[in-house]
């Protein structure tokens, strides 16, 4: 099959590698898996052969109709799609196997390099119905997703995807893989989805925007982004002390926990704040 590079289509022409994604997967017995992006089948043989189904979600037309031609229809289910309109807790409903009540889906998708960001963010908006995923992606990107506090790679993209669950980079695969072979190279990684938002005491709605302006400008200390934020250095500085955090501190060096406390500290103040101003 010819790819559409406007598509971001690289195919896989790596046996041996489509095998071991595969198997990242963890044991596929009676179990439903959801593959983004499939395009000419390479790692759909692997999974249907460890699977009990497979539901493709492939949004060129030819390559939906190309992959319906190559496997048979009660094992691999060929949703014509974009991938960002797919609903997963629908997919999870109708297609999971009795066998596999109280799991969630299982997800392999070779990202398409353009929209990786709104992939993982879809995901994790869907993240009550999925159990766990293996995602190919750019290697530099895996770099940032994986990322722990104080390297150069850790910053908003590593929050967001570790608030949902372990990220782990499990191997690299070379331009040589693929065809036609893009000008990178591309990282496998598996990630476990176990959101962390009740743990630490958050709301998941003001968290994600919060540490959004605490990594705006890298370069700036985590105070300068704050009042850059439109919050007062008073409060920054409040919320900081009870967070325990030095007020010259970067976010990039910043765990995930030290986050959360800072998010709380300013909820404390702005708390007290309005108590105050109700008297």
């Amino acid at each position: 099959m010819a790819s559409k590079p406007k598509l971001g289509q690289n195919f896989l022409n790596d046996p041996q590698a489509a095998e071991r994604i595969a198997a990242s997967l963890g044991d596929l017995s009676g179990r439903t898996v959801i593959e983004i992006g499939p395009g000419a089948g390479a790692i759909t043989g692997a999974l249907v052969a460890r699977a009990a189904h497979v539901l493709a979600v492939e949004l060129d037309s030819g390559l939906a109709a190309y992959l319906r031609t190559q496997f048979p229809p009660g094992r691999v289910t060929v949703v014509e799609q974009d991938v960002l309109n797919f609903d997963f807790a629908t997919a999870l409903a109708e297609y999971a196997p009795t066998s596999a009540a109280g799991h969630g889906l299982l997800v392999f998708g070779n990202l398409p390099y353009g929209i990786t960001s709104q992939i993982l963010l879809k995901l994790a908006a869907s993240h009550a119905s999925v159990e766990r995923a293996v995602l190919m992606v750019q290697r530099e990107v895996a770099d940032r997703i994986a990322a722990q506090p104080g390297s150069r790679d850790y910053g908003l993209l590593s929050v967001t995807v570790q608030m949902y669950g372990a990220a782990e980079k499990l191997f690299t695969l070379p331009p040589s893989a693929f065809s036609p072979p893009p000008d990178v190279f591309s990282t496998i990684f598996r990630w476990r989805f176990a959101p962390r938002f009740t743990e630490l005491g958050l709301d998941e709605a003001s968290f994600l925007p919060f540490v959004r302006k605490a990594f705006a400008q890298k370069r700036k200390t985590l105070m300068n982004n704050l009042r850059a934020a439109g919050i007062s250095a008073a409060d920054a500085a409040s919320a900081l002390a009870r967070a325990q955090i030095d007020p010259h501190a970067r976010a990039e060096a910043l765990p995930i926990e030290a986050l959360a406390a800072l998010w709380r500290g300013l909820q404390t103040t702005a708390s007290t704040e309005q108590a105050a101003a109700g008297q």
